[in-house]
C-alpha cells in the first residue's frame, strides 16, 4: 500500500472535529482506520480524542463508536469482542462477518488508568487491535504528567522552579511491558511515518489475538511547540533514535523483535529536545550535565533493541 491509495480510502473519522491546531491524532485515527478493511468498531477512552469528536450533539464519527470512561477502553472492548463471539456462534452477524475493533487511548488512558484493565485482556486474549496514542502526559485535562513524560520534562505537575527541574523519573517502557504478555504482535510506530503505522496495522489486521501498536504523538499544546512543527518533531523523535521504530511478533513460539526504520546515523538527542519549551531548561548552563545523561539513556536504549534484533 502507498500513501495516495491509502488516502483514498474512507477514513472513519469526518471532519469539524475540534482538536487544537497542529494536532496530530486525526491523521493517526484515519490512517488506522484506512488500513482496515471491512466493517469495525471503534471503542475510545476518555481524552483528547474522545472529548473533541464527541461533542454533544455532533460527533465526528462515521463507523460504529463506544466511548469508555478514562481506565477501562480494553474492558469494554473484551465485551464488545465476548458479544460478537457469540452473535457469530449464534450465526446472527450481518453481511460481512465480525467486525473489527479498534480501541483508541492516550497514554493517560494506557500507561497509567488503563494498565490493569489492558493487561487483563491481553492476558484473555481478546480479539482487537489497542493503539495508543502516546502525546506523554495527560493533555486533555491541562498538561498533567504521565508515566509515559520523559525525564525532565516539565508539566503542570512537575513544574520548573528553584528546587525543581520538571519531571524526574525516566518513562516507563510500556510497549516493552506489553511485549512480555506475548501477544501475537506489538509495534511502535510514530505520526512522521505514516505508511510505517499502515503496514503495521495491516499486519496486525491479519493475525488473530490482541495486537498493540504504540503511536507517538506530538503535542504542540503540552509540548510547547508551534503548530506547524508536529511532523517535524515526530520525525526528529525517531531520527534521534529517542522514538524506535519497531515491530516484535510472535512466531512458533519465540519473540522476533525487527527495527523497521534504522537509523545508521543518528541527530543528537537535543536536536529533538530544544524545539519544545517543556525542555528548554535543559539549554541553559547551570544544567548543562542532563543533556548528556538523556543521550546516554536513548543510546543505551537503542543497542538493547539493536541486540534482541539480532537475536531471533
Amino acid at each position: 500500500m502507498d500513501l495516495k491509495s491509502l488516502a483514498l480510502q474512507p477514513s472513519g473519522l469526518a471532519p469539524g472535529h475540534r482538536t487544537c491546531a497542529g494536532c496530530g491524532i486525526p491523521p493517526i485515527v484515519r490512517t488506522v482506520l484506512r488500513a482496515i478493511d471491512g466493517p469495525k468498531i471503534v471503542v475510545n477512552a476518555t481524552g483528547c480524542l474522545e472529548v473533541t469528536t464527541t461533542i454533544y450533539p455532533y460527533s465526528s464519527w462515521e463507523v460504529p463508536y463506544f466511548h469508555s470512561v478514562f481506565g477501562n477502553a480494553a474492558a469494554s472492548a473484551s465485551g464488545i469482542d465476548t458479544a460478537l463471539t457469540f452473535l457469530e456462534k449464534k450465526g446472527l452477524l450481518p453481511k460481512g462477518g465480525k467486525p473489527k475493533i479498534i480501541v483508541f487511548a492516550g497514554d493517560g488512558g494506557t500507561y497509567d488508568i488503563g494498565l490493569q484493565a489492558l493487561s487483563g485482556a491481553l492476558e484473555r486474549g481478546h480479539e482487537f487491535l489497542y493503539i495508543c496514542y502516546d502525546n506523554s502526559a495527560y493533555m486533555n485535562t491541562g498538561v498533567q504528567r504521565s508515566s509515559a513524560t520523559p525525564k525532565y520534562a516539565e508539566t503542570t505537575t512537575t513544574p520548573l522552579g528553584s528546587a525543581s527541574i520538571g519531571k524526574l523519573e525516566w518513562r516507563k517502557p510500556l510497549t516493552e511491558i506489553v511485549v512480555a504478555h506475548r501477544l501475537p504482535y506489538v509495534a511502535q510506530a510514530s505520526l512522521s511515518h505514516l505508511l510505517d503505522l499502515a503496514t503495521k496495522v495491516e499486519e496486525a489486521n491479519s493475525i488473530r489475538g490482541p495486537k498493540f501498536i504504540n503511536v507517538l504523538q506530538p503535542c504542540p499544546t503540552g509540548w510547547g511547540f508551534d503548530s506547524s512543527q508536529t511532523f517535524t518533531l515526530a520525525k526528529l523523535a525517531v531520527e534521534t533514535r529517542f522514538w524506535p521504530l519497531y515491530k516484535v511478533e510472535l512466531i512458533e513460539d519465540q519473540l522476533k523483535w525487527s527495527i523497521t526504520a534504522p537509523v545508521a546515523n543518528p541527530k543528537p538527542v537535543r536536536d529533538f529536545l530544544e524545539g519544545q519549551s517543556r525542555f528548554k531548561h535543559l539549554f541553559v548552563p547551570r544544567n548543562s550535565q542532563l543533556l548528556p545523561e538523556l543521550q546516554s539513556q536513548v543510546d543505551r536504549r537503542w543497542r538493547e533493541l539493536e541486540q534482541r534484533s539480532r537475536s531471533f
